[in-house]
C-alpha cells in the first residue's frame, strides 16, 4: 500500500518553493512531498545567458510581500552569500537574471529533504480510499504516489504557433530550449537565425546569439511597426497590488477582456528601455561599418513556412509590395505560454490536468476553473480533495498571475491557509 501524504506538490519551481516557504512559516506540519522532473532546482536554465536581468522588483520575491522578516527574503540571500553591500553599489533597478536563478537554488536547498528529483509524471487521477477520493500520481516508472491535497505548479504550456508545429525540433525552438540548444551547436553550422517575437526575451535572445554566432545573420520578427518599451507606470503598475487580484476576480468576462487588454504591455509583448536601446545600438553600429547582421523584419504577418532542409519563412509586411522570403537554419520562438482560454492561442485545460477532466466542474466556456484561493473547481464528490492551480490562473486572478513573481508569494499564502484551514475542519469534525 502506498503511503499516503496530506499534500503532494507537482513541480519544485518558484511557485510551489513560496508554498513550502509559507508550509514553514504558517505551521502546517503535514506530510508533505513534492515531484520535480529536474534533476535539481534550476530556474529558466534555458534563459541564464550573461547580461540578462529579470523585470520585477527584486524585494517580490519569493517572500518578501508577505513577510518581510522572513529568512528567505532576496535581500537575505544576498547578505549569506556576502555580496549585500556590493550589490548596492550596482545601481541596477533589477538584477540579473543569473544571480535571481541563484537565490531560487538557495531557498529550494532548504526543503531538499520534501523533494524528489528526476520524478516525471505519467498521470493524475483519483481514486477511492475508505470512502475518501484522494489523487494518485503515477510515475513515468511506474511508481505511484497517494495525495489528500495536490498543488500543481508546473508552468504554462509552450505557445507555439500554428505555423511551426511539428517541423523539425533542432531547426524550430521554444526559447524554453534556447540556450541546451545553442550550446550544442558550431559556429559553422548556423548561418541564419530567426527570433520570432516582441518580448524582452526575444530582444535578449537577439543579442545573445549575435555574439554566439557573429557570422551569422540574426532576423528578428515582429508583428509591430517595432519593439515596444514595457509599460512602466506606476499607475499601471498597481495592477500587481494583492487589491487588484479581486478586482479582476470579480469582473465580468467584458471587463476581464477590457482590463487585459488595457494592461497587455506592462508585461508582454514589450521590453525594458536598456535593452531595446543596446539593440538599437548595436544595429546602428553594424551599419555604419558596413557589417550589418542583424534585420528586423517590422509589421510582418508569416504567411507560410516550408521544410526545405533550412526553415523556409514567407512574410507579408505593409512596408513590402512583394512577399519576403528568408531561409533560416534556426528559428527560436519567443511567442510566450498558453494561458486558460478558448482563443487559438489558449487551452481550455493545461495537459497536466487532462487526465483530471472528467471530475472537474468546467466554466461556462468548458475550461477548468478556480475559486479565488486558487483551488481548483470539482465535482461535488471530490470538493474534500482540494486541487490548487499555482501559476495557471492568469485568466481568472490577473496579469499579477502566471508567470510573473509579483504576487507568488501572497498566492502561496492564499493555497496553505485553505489546507490548514481544511485540516482544522476535519480535526473538528473527528473531535465532535
Amino acid at each position: 500500500m502506498s503511503k499516503i501524504y496530506d499534500t503532494i506538490g507537482i513541480g519544485f519551481g518558484p511557485a510551489n518553493i513560496a508554498v513550502a516557504i509559507a508550509m514553514e512559516e504558517l505551521g502546517y506540519d503535514k506530510k508533505v512531498l513534492f515531484l520535480e522532473k529536474e534533476s535539481s532546482t534550476v530556474w529558466q536554465k534555458d534563459m541564464l545567458f550573461e547580461g540578462s536581468d529579470i523585470q520585477n522588483h527584486p524585494l517580490r520575491d519569493l517572500v518578501t510581500p508577505a513577510n518581510p522578516r522572513s529568512k528567505y527574503t532576496f535581500t537575505n540571500f544576498l547578505f549569506e552569500q556576502g555580496r549585500l553591500f556590493e550589490h548596492f553599489n550596482l545601481g541596477m533597478h533589477f538584477p540579473f537574471r543569473v544571480e535571481y536563478g541563484q537565490y531560487i537554488t538557495w531557498v529550494a536547498s532548504h526543503f531538499q529533504h520534501l523533494v524528489k528529483y528526476d520524478t516525471t509524471i505519467s498521470s493524475i487521477t483519483v481514486e477511492e480510499d475508505k470512502g475518501e477520493y484522494i489523487y494518485k500520481i503515477i510515475l513515468n516508472d511506474g511508481v505511484q504516489y497517494l495525495a489528500k491535497s495536490i498543488v500543481v505548479a508546473t508552468g504554462r504550456t509552450p505557445y507555439i504557433p500554428n505555423e511551426f508545429v511539428g517541423l523539425d525540433p533542432n531547426k524550430v525552438i521554444h526559447l524554453t530550449k534556447y540556450l541546451s540548444t545553442i550550446n550544442s551547436l558550431k559556429e559553422e553550422d548556423v548561418q541564419s537565425i530567426a527570433v520570432v517575437g516582441g518580448s524582452q526575451s526575444a530582444i535578449e535572445i537577439l543579442l545573445h546569439a549575435s555574439e554566439r554566432f557573429p557570422q551569422a545573420d540574426i532576423l528578428g520578427v515582429t508583428k509591430s511597426f517595432g519593439y515596444r518599451m514595457k509599460d512602466v507606470s506606476p499607475f499601471t503598475g498597481e495592477v500587481y497590488f494583492p487589491e487588484f487580484v479581486d478586482l479582476f476576480y470579480k469582473s465580468s468576462k467584458k471587463n476581464k477582456e477590457r482590463l487585459i487588454n488595457d494592461l497587455h504591455f506592462t508585461n508582454y509583448s514589450a521590453t525594458d528601455l536598456d535593452v531595446l536601446d543596446e539593440l538599437y545600438r548595436k544595429m546602428y553600429q553594424q551599419k555604419i561599418q558596413g557589417k550589418q547582421k542583424i534585420f528586423i523584419e517590422r509589421s510582418a504577418d508569416i504567411t507560410k513556412v516550408i521544410e526545405n532542409g533550412k526553415i523556409e519563412i514567407h512574410f507579408d509586411s505593409i512596408e513590402k509590395e512583394k512577399s519576403s522570403v528568408h531561409d533560416i537554419d534556426l528559428v527560436i520562438l519567443a511567442t510566450g505560454f498558453k494561458n486558460i482560454g478558448t482563443k487559438p492561442h489558449q487551452e481550455k485545460i493545461p495537459k497536466v490536468f487532462m487526465d483530471l477532466s472528467r471530475h472537474l466542474s468546467l466554466n461556462s466556456d468548458e475550461c477548468i476553473d478556480v475559486y479565488p484561493n486558487y483551488r481548483v473547481k470539482m465535482k461535488p464528490y471530490l470538493e474534500n480533495a482540494y486541487c490548487f492551480m499555482n501559476g495557471f490562473c492568469e485568466s481568472s486572478h490577473g496579469m499579477g498571475d502566471a508567470g510573473s513573481f509579483s504576487l507568488l508569494a501572497l498566492r502561496s499564502r492564499a493555497i496553505v491557509s485553505a489546507l490548514k484551514k481544511k485540516e482544522e475542519s476535519f480535526q473538528l469534525e473527528n473531535a465532535n
